[in-house]
């Protein structure tokens, strides 16, 4: 018998200052059995410091290979941004970049191996896509707290992240940067 998708249930109080995005979020995404809760979390942490209008998570969840794990549609359903999580494929990226205006990466993967990855096949727009990258140890930090209903404030001011959960506050630095050379 199959496993089905876990349900999560976070709600988050974003104050994204760079942005000038403050949001209490009500999130429920749902756990793909093959899904690590640190690329859930990773996804969650995406979502909230892309929130707008239009955002979603993935209709056919994470094992459908022609929808993103988080994507922004407009009014009318054209897809204005895919959002990326992890360390996609070049062939991923460039149908990404090919199928929304906006192609943005969230990944805690080492830049050089994803500008390797990257480097594999020619990507359309490759210099547009927005990569942003957390050191692997803050979602260690962060990933042993998550519980199936948790709630912690975000809060991103200039380039730095703090996390505020069960009362205890984990900073870290969101590193904005490119696949070019």
């Amino acid at each position: 018998m199959a496993q089905s998708a876990t349900p999560y249930h976070f709600k988050v109080t974003l104050s994204d200052v760079d942005r000038g995005v403050y949001e209490a979020l009500d999130l429920r995404p749902a756990r793909h059995p093959s899904e690590s809760l640190r690329y859930l979390l990773l996804r969650t942490l995406a979502y909230s410091l892309s929130y707008e209008p239009g955002i979603a998570f993935s209709k056919g969840g994470l094992s459908s290979v022609d929808e993103p794990p988080l994507n922004i549609t407009d009014a009318s359903g054209v897809l204005r941004a895919w959002i990326e999580v992890g360390s996609p494929s070049a062939e991923r990226l460039h149908k990404a970049s090919k199928a929304a205006e906006r192609v943005l990466l969230y990944s805690a993967a080492e830049l050089q191996n994803l500008k390797q990855a990257a480097s594999s096949r020619p990507i359309h727009r490759l210099d547009a896509i927005e990569v942003y990258r957390l050191e692997p140890s803050f979602l260690d930090r962060l990933e042993p707290e998550i519980q199936r209903t948790t709630t912690f404030e975000l809060v991103r001011s200039s380039g730095v992240l703090y996390v505020t959960l069960w009362g205890k506050v984990h900073e870290a630095t969101l590193e904005n940067c490119r696949l070019t050379p």
